[in-house]
């Protein structure tokens, strides 16, 4: 019997959003009218290369921008979570999909020590060119018209899920935490012996909440604000 969450990373682990944190590392800690003028829908992945080629461009390097990501807050409960999930790896695989970048995550996990506790990571690979900028991929291509274009989350949780049962590993259930739209995608594909745990005041969970009474999730829902109401029913599902 084994289980497998799947976390979102930003206002999930972390109580805040990486790639509008590092706007913070810009003069005045702000970015030109233009360039913030110049996002279009669905194209997020496009417009964080706009900013970290700016970035670049005002002579902000790595060890600057390392220094003010790993001051970003986790959400209430969340290494405690972490924590106890890997101490109970027999029972817990888990993963992360997220649409930040692999540079912003390694960093923020491993000064928490928690990066190890994860199964797989999934999001946008990130590097340092020879000039010090910092240069994003999108994670994949895909054809899901709810998705932006470089991720859609359901298209990595079924491939992951797949190849794990080629493994001969096969889930009891599936726990997705989350809070975006973006979030919204892989959770359609879930069962009724899942669960959906959207974050309590933010677009995944109103999503779900405004969908038309006819509609319906196959999953359970589980509301939380804060990891520790996670952990609980992690808690119930380990004396089971």
């Amino acid at each position: 019997m084994k289980f497998l969450l799947i976390f979102d990373f930003d206002h999930t682990i972390i109580d805040d959003n990486s790639d509008t944190w590092i706007v913070r590392c810009a003069p005045e800690k702000n970015l030109p009218n233009e360039l913030k003028d110049s996002y279009e829908k669905g194209k997020w992945n496009e417009y964080m290369g706009r900013v970290f080629k700016y970035l670049g461009d005002k002579g902000i390097r790595e060890y600057e921008m390392k220094r003010t990501m790993t001051e970003i807050p986790f959400t209430e409960g969340m290494i405690e979570l972490i924590n106890f999930v890997g101490k109970n790896k027999d029972i817990f695989d888990c993963i992360i999909i997220s649409d930040s970048n692999t540079v912003f995550i390694d960093w923020i996990l491993e000064a928490a020590k928690v990066r190890d506790l994860f199964d797989e990571v999934f999001t946008n690979p990130a590097a340092f060119n020879d000039n010090g900028y910092l240069i994003l991929e999108g994670v994949h291509v895909h054809n899901c018209d709810k998705c932006p274009k470089n991720l859609c989350k359901k298209k990595v949780m079924i491939e992951f899920i797949d190849k794990q049962l080629q493994k001969g590993v096969k889930y009891t259930q599936i726990i997705y935490l989350g809070d975006g739209e973006n979030d919204f995608c892989p959770i359609t594909s879930l069962t009724k012996n899942d669960v959906a745990m959207p974050r309590k005041g933010y677009s995944l969970y109103n999503l779900i909440s405004d969908m038309p009474q006819d509609a319906s999730l196959e999953p359970s829902i589980v509301i939380w604000s804060s990891a520790s109401e996670i952990l609980s029913h992690l808690k119930l599902l380990t004396k089971e």
